[in-house]
């Protein structure tokens, strides 16, 4: 058995655009792997990424893959 515990993994896509948005929104979004409108990434679901989501969570959709 692993020490790691196997977690899913979420589909992330920006929705709508970064301008205005302040420079810790924007390095967020970034930090999360996206870099323009309906770019989609996928990562692992952890409370981290879950965290960051959270905070662009207007800016982004989310679903379980």
């Amino acid at each position: 058995m692993s020490a790691a515990k196997t977690t899913g993994r979420i589909r992330i896509t920006q929705v709508k655009s970064v301008i205005g948005a302040p420079a810790d929104q924007k390095a967020t979004v970034r930090a999360l792997g996206l870099k323009r409108i309906n770019h989609t990434v996928e990562q692992d679901d952890t409370p981290t990424v879950r965290g960051m989501v959270f905070k662009v969570k207007h800016l982004v959709s989310v679903e379980q893959v």
